[in-house]
């Protein structure tokens, strides 16, 4: 059930406040003749926040909001009273949320940190009350501003998981099995295609207390891009990694070319993808012996890469190494 309730992509009509009327009041007091005007401002409509926040990882507590409305800014009143400002509507989203306008397919904001605040949509300004349109030859203005409208429009409200590292493989490439034994995540595993069927996080321990974060996606097949399988609904969330970790099992027909055909769907999806730094990890390594290795290793892409073995734990802390100092490498120029 928990997995179903993975949502990283929804769509809400959102509208800020409107701003308050000003006031067209005039003093009107026994003993004051000819008062003058008096009338308050309005006060100014609510506005729409967003707010990151690290404890939510999904989208699903949005799905059955389809319209989110701010408070309406009160009017002006006499006495110079001012209308209250509307109230601030404020939408807790996970961090990595990106929100568009639905129309133009414009950015308006992300929220990237905890606790991070962004407003969506500003609320209507409050009209100015008629005590500001007292000049010396208008003694009594019959005017006062209206609240000027909000704001409002559709948004797709899109989640993007923040991870360093981001796994990229075929179906039953060992990426579940890699990150539930190097985390505390614990994925759904089994022996058949399309096992994972949302992204997974998991926090990885590193040496000295410092540990990153590992993405597991949808396994990838051929024709990704023409919309078959998972795994391309999902590489989104692998825009934002650092870097890339390719899977490719040992018992593969050609790991040089399963690698080629991952790096195609990666680049239809998003060219800029390629842009990131590259790990192969070949997988169920224990299968194989030193001269198999050897004989394969004549053979690879020219990234760095690693014969492992979940499993049998088998160079497993290489791995981290090598994950830690590709993600670090800027730190060491």
């Amino acid at each position: 059930m928990g997995q179903s309730n993975f949502v990283d992509y929804i769509r809400i009509f959102c509208r800020s406040g409107k701003g308050g009327a000003g006031s067209e009041h005039f003093r009107r007091e026994k003993f004051v003749a000819k008062g003058g005007p008096d009338g308050g401002d309005g006060g100014h409509g609510g506005n729409i926040y967003l707010r990151g926040n690290r404890n939510q990882w999904t989208l699903l507590h949005l799905r059955y909001k389809k319209h989110i409305f701010a408070a309406d800014g009160d009017p002006g009143g006499g006495q110079r009273s001012f209308g209250a400002q509307g109230e601030d509507v404020i939408i807790d989203v996970p961090i990595g949320t990106i929100v568009r306008d639905e129309e133009t397919n414009e950015v308006f904001c992300e929220v990237t940190h905890h606790d991070e605040t962004v407003i969506l949509l500003e609320g209507g300004q409050g009209g100015l009350g008629n005590t500001h349109f007292k000049t010396a030859t208008n003694q009594a203005p019959r005017y006062a501003q209206p609240g000027r409208p909000g704001k409002e429009g559709w948004f797709i409200f899109e989640l993007k998981v923040l991870a360093d590292i981001g796994l990229v493989g075929f179906p039953n490439a060992g990426k579940s099995t890699l990150l539930s034994v190097v985390s505390a995540a614990k994925p759904k595993i089994a022996d058949y295609a399309f096992t994972t069927l949302t992204p997974n996080l998991g926090i990885v321990p590193y040496r000295d207390n410092r540990s990153f974060v590992m993405a597991d996606i949808p396994g990838i097949i051929e024709g990704a891009s023409e919309g078959k399988g998972l795994g391309l609904r999902f590489l989104r969330h692998i825009e934002r990694n650092p870097a890339l970790l390719f899977m490719v099992p040992a018992d593969s027909d050609d790991i040089h070319k399963e690698y080629k055909i991952l790096l195609s769907e990666l680049e239809k999806h998003n060219p800029q993808l390629l842009d990131k730094a590259r790990i192969l990890a070949i997988t169920k390594s224990d299968m194989l012996d030193d001269e198999l290795m050897s004989e394969i290793s004549e053979d690879l892409p020219d990234i760095p890469s690693l014969f492992i073995s979940s499993v049998a734990q088998m160079n497993l802390d290489k791995l981290k190494d090598l994950i830690w100092n590709t993600l670090n490498i800027d730190d060491d120029v």
